[in-house]
């Protein structure tokens, strides 16, 4: 499972995840930073990415231009990078259905809350 992290969400998340996530980047890592919604969007979907972000923006392109790429909503308002990488663990299960689960296959947003 290809996790694309939005700038607005730490780096520091991967190496937290990694066991569970071991494709996870970070759009600094992939030389997305500061690029416009609809850039990552494209890269997402051309890479097999979902993206995980706190931007809503994600969500209604979501609705706008359709699946792929799956996008992961965090509304958890500010949180450590600590706080956030154990949320996100705790909900593995979750995710990882959303992911790949056939009978999720056309639900474009998951909204994840703490």
């Amino acid at each position: 499972m290809k996790l694309l992290f939005d700038q607005n969400i730490s780096y520091r998340i991967i190496k937290k995840i990694s066991e569970f996530f071991p494709e996870a980047k970070q759009v600094r890592e992939l030389n997305l930073e500061n690029k416009t919604d609809r850039q990552i969007w494209d890269f997402a979907k051309k890479n097999q990415y979902s993206i995980v972000s706190f931007d809503i923006d994600f969500f209604e392109l979501s609705n706008l231009l359709g699946i792929p790429p799956k996008v992961i909503i965090l509304k958890t308002g500010n949180r450590k990078t600590s706080d956030l990488s154990n949320l996100f663990l705790e909900k593995v299960n979750i995710i990882k259905d959303f992911l790949t689960d056939i009978s999720l296959a056309e639900i474009g947003c998951l909204e994840i809350e703490s």
